[in-house]
């Protein structure tokens, strides 16, 4: 297929941020070189400004670099101590003019609402009423967090211009999408919401216009192993084949990986295994705490230095695989990342819950647990390692049938075809 354009744009969190939306976007980056743009550039933030936000950091020498022709900015604030805060969206917002009014004809895709898309639609209105000739088409993918933590969070404040702020440059984007079906419906449910205290017409564009669009992933990544680089991680870690239950997300609250500690405690086929929990983030020592209180204890172990090219090899040799994600207020889980990347991975079988969008992400393929339940955890444990190798082995071959779909040039491809409608 032929590209609209020669340069993709993409406003994130990238790297080193622990997130599954920062390697999606280096995902879409690398597909946009393989499917012929000149150039790409991520656009994120500067790294003191990561730092200082107190979000959850991988180790610096860990980050994988990018291919020749992606490129990664991160400009600088503009002002000075006098401009309380705003410094830094002026030095994205500025940055993005620059490169929709050089000639060059761009794709630009913003990951998160908020701050990302909301510069670049006001980025794309200045650009345009330069009088400069403005070559651009614009993708915005609404994660969870944008509806949790914004949208959500203003409608229940009763703030309309914040929630009609995220809205409104939402839908001004060319070709609006959600990372699952369930942010679509949630992000619809949230319009409803403001439409019906303020008259408004939110939810219908939203229906109409918001397309899916699952995360891209990095499919050969997971499934071309090299069995000497795998023996290598392993012994770097102290890992063995089918010798640990692994959970690997961001330590927050909404994980459940409390529930997974006393979980693990208690089955009893698990009594010969480590749980392996690999990750960074803000419940990191409260986790700690509870899991060297745990009649477990000896055998539960965090790694927070795991980098990206490690994570195929850890997830492929694990006995178990367990996300025991639960809805809370501040975040619900709206696809599950790392559920597909290890049914690609092809460890032992998936276990996760019904929330969010997880079941988009799993299909029929996971043995599901209820959220906040460490008694359904053991039992979903001890059902996993019991479970015989014939039936083992075709449980993994359909999740990893499923999780294809979201091969990061597929999702590349449709994305594609739909800015060609919008763009017709």
């Amino acid at each position: 297929m032929k590209d609209l354009s020669r340069r993709l744009v993409i406003v994130v969190r990238a790297d080193p941020v622990i997130c599954g939306h920062s390697g999606e976007a280096r995902n879409l980056a690398e597909a946009a070189l393989s499917r012929g743009f000149d150039e790409v550039r991520i656009l994120s933030w500067p790294l003191e400004l990561l730092e200082r936000a107190g979000l959850p950091l991988k180790p610096y020498d860990t980050i994988l670099p990018y291919s020749p022709g992606i490129t990664v900015e991160r400009p600088e604030p503009v002002g000075d101590y006098k401009i309380v805060d705003g410094r830094y969206t002026s030095g994205m917002i500025g940055r993005l003019i620059e490169l929709f009014t050089d000639g060059v004809p761009t794709v630009c895709m913003s990951l998160y609402l908020s701050p990302h898309t909301l510069c670049v639609a006001e980025a794309a209105q200045a650009a345009r009423r330069t009088g400069l000739p403005v070559d651009l088409i614009t993708i915005a993918e609404a994660v969870g967090s944008d509806v949790t933590n914004v949208v959500r969070a203003a409608v229940e404040e009763g703030r309309f211009g914040a929630a009609a702020q995220v809205l409104t440059a939402y839908l001004s984007q060319d070709v609006p999408v959600a990372v699952s079906e369930y942010t679509k419906e949630t992000i619809v449910a949230e319009a409803e919401a403001v439409d019906r205290r303020h008259g408004t017409r939110f939810a219908e564009e939203c229906r109409e216009r918001i397309g899916i669009s699952y995360p891209a992933i990095d499919t050969a990544g997971y499934l071309e192993r090299d069995p000497a680089a795998t023996a290598q991680v392993l012994g770097k870690y102290g890992l063995t084949e089918g010798g640990y239950v692994l959970s690997l997300s961001r330590l927050m609250p909404a994980k459940g990986i409390d529930d997974l500690i006393d979980g693990f405690a208690c089955s009893q086929l698990a009594r010969d295994k480590e749980l392996v929990i690999v990750g960074r983030g803000p419940s990191e020592q409260a986790l700690r705490e509870h899991a060297q209180a745990s009649p477990a204890a000896a055998r539960i172990r965090f790694l927070t230095g795991v980098d990206d090219a490690e994570k195929p090899h850890i997830m492929g040799n694990s006995a178990a695989y367990v996300l025991a994600t639960k809805p809370l207020p501040e975040f619900t889980e709206t696809f599950g990342i790392t559920l597909t990347e290890s049914m690609l991975a092809g460890g032992g079988p998936v276990i996760t819950t019904d929330v969010g969008g997880t079941l988009e992400a799993v299909g029929d393929t996971a043995v599901m647990i209820e959220p906040g339940s460490p008694a359904s955890i053991a039992a979903a444990l001890d059902r996993a390692l019991s479970m015989p190798e014939a039936e083992r082995a075709a449980l993994a071959a359909r999740a990893r049938d499923h999780a294809l779909q979201f091969d990061r040039m597929a999702v590349f491809d449709a994305l594609m075809s739909r800015l060609a409608l919008a763009a017709a």
